[in-house]
């Protein structure tokens, strides 16, 4: 059975730094890209950061850009999100997915909630 299983949400102020991790199980990871992807309140899915099977082309929305880094560790099949100099429209569940490449992810946890406010 595919899981993915999210973690390290939390609420914190603006300018400050969170790490998600997600740890997965069912398949072999280091065969699959990864990404992770974010709802805000209100609005639709977006695609934040993505990393390639072997964790060496990552490529990150425009939005993030020099503030989160994507990572992947494939001996503990765990993808992280580092995220720094969080800002309020960063409040979003994070959600992290198996790119199968397709176009489609077909595999999803249920979330982690990040928070970021005074």
């Amino acid at each position: 059975e595919v899981q993915l299983v999210e973690s390290g949400g939390g609420l914190v102020r603006p300018g400050e730094s969170l790490r998600l991790s997600c740890v997965v199980s069912g398949f072999t990871f280091s065969s699959y890209s990864m990404r992770w992807v974010r709802q805000a309140p209100g609005k639709g899915l977006e695609w934040v950061s993505a990393i390639n099977g072997g964790g060496d082309r990552v490529s990150h929305v425009d939005s993030v850009k020099g503030r989160f880094t994507i990572s992947r560790d494939n001996a503990k099949n765990t993808l992280y999100l580092q995220m720094n100099s969080l800002k309020p429209e960063d409040t979003a569940l994070y959600y992290c997915a198996r790119d199968p490449g397709t176009g489609l992810y077909d595999y999803w946890g249920q979330g982690t909630q990040v928070t970021v406010s005074t």
